[in-house]
């Protein structure tokens, strides 16, 4: 039976729901905002996020209010049929992906809800085991880059594994030094970005050196160039894709057949092309690996869960968010990150 029709059968009771607004300043000059959603039925409540990249389409989202009307439907697949017909932004999100991560928002509240209205969990549900969660730790280097914000996490949890942007500004001192640490999982190149503060212009030089001092790293979207391709071409096996995968679909049009993908909940959208994605990426032999996206509420939990089901043993880019800041706390958990999932519902920690 398919992973989604285990699920689309469950009934479901849906009386309303609420949104709250959540923010964390993460530098002077940046806060971060997200939308909570909270669907309420049958004395149990259901809880998802919209990690929205944007903060004028939190704002919109929470001055408009819980306008739509999600009473109608009795099972959870009639529910994310109704939620992906409905227009979730008042107004035109600035980036149009933002309509698939606020459709996951709905959609993660009701599985959750519908979970909790059964009396069981995700896990138990579908029979999976929960297993803990190998992690690693995104990052950048600053401008200019160094090696101080590995060697300062390195410091305190000396089993840290790394996944690093690399960047045109590193030189070969730098990666001599990053290897000697033997840390260093995967490389995101972020070929694939256009417009954003981490975009990297493709750089045949820069591919070569981190290529050869990293040969059992995985390659996170390379961008495929006639310079670089030559140089990419020896080392397919191990080049994996996050920023082009939003459905099935982009898996297939990949230029060659991939050993590994990122799946990110909230980029795939809604619950069902999550779940055939996960159950394509099975029948084909393709690996997966999850990734967070700056999540301020249940979505990094709900992320890892997910993990902990499909892919609990690839380099997921779901390190605890204490790692994020610049001096990490003490007492933070070492991967692979325990199994944390409640005993009913779909929520992590």
């Amino acid at each position: 039976m398919a992973t989604y029709d285990r699920l689309a059968e469950l009934p479901i009771e849906i009386e309303r729901y609420e949104l709250l607004g959540l923010e964390r300043e993460v530098a002077p000059e940046f806060t971060r905002l997200s939308t909570l959603v909270r669907v309420r039925g049958g004395g149990e409540e259901g809880l998802g996020e919209d990690v929205t990249y944007d903060a004028l389409d939190h704002i919109a989202l929470q001055d408009a209010g819980a306008v739509h009307d999600l009473t109608g439907p009795s099972t959870l697949g009639e529910l994310c049929e109704l939620v992906e017909g409905l227009d979730l932004f008042p107004a035109d999100p600035v980036r149009d992906v933002s309509r698939l991560y606020r459709t996951w928002a709905f959609e993660s509240a009701a599985l959750d809800l519908v979970l909790r209205q059964a009396g069981t969990s995700l896990a138990a549900h579908l029979g999976r085991e929960s297993r803990p969660v190998t992690f690693v730790v995104s990052l950048r280097l600053g401008d200019p880059p160094t090696i101080d914000a590995v060697s300062r996490r390195l410091e305190s949890y000396p089993t840290l594994r790394f996944k690093l942007d690399p960047v045109s500004g590193w030189d070969d001192a730098l990666i001599e030094e990053l290897v000697a640490t033997g840390a260093v999982d995967s490389v995101d190149f972020k070929g694939h970005y256009r417009g954003t503060v981490v975009d990297q212009p493709p750089d045949p030089d820069l591919y070569q050196r981190v290529l050869r001092a990293f040969p059992d790293a995985w390659i996170e979207d390379p961008a495929l160039t006639p310079e670089t391709e030559p140089i990419l071409e020896p080392h397919r096996d191990r080049i994996t894709w996050d920023a082009p995968i939003h459905s099935i679909a982009d898996i297939e049009a990949l230029p060659f057949p991939p050993r590994m993908v990122n799946i990110k909940p909230s980029r795939v959208g809604g619950l069902e092309k999550l779940c055939t994605t996960y159950d394509y990426c099975d029948r084909n032999g393709i690996g997966a690996y999850g990734g967070g996206q700056f999540e301020l509420g249940p979505g990094r939990g709900q992320a890892q869960y997910l993990a902990s089901l499909f892919h609990p043993d690839t380099p997921n880019d779901l390190a605890p968010a204490g790692f994020n800041q610049n001096d990490p706390p003490p007492g933070l958990p070492s991967s692979p990150l325990p199994v944390d999932a409640h005993d009913v519902g779909f929520r992590w920690g």
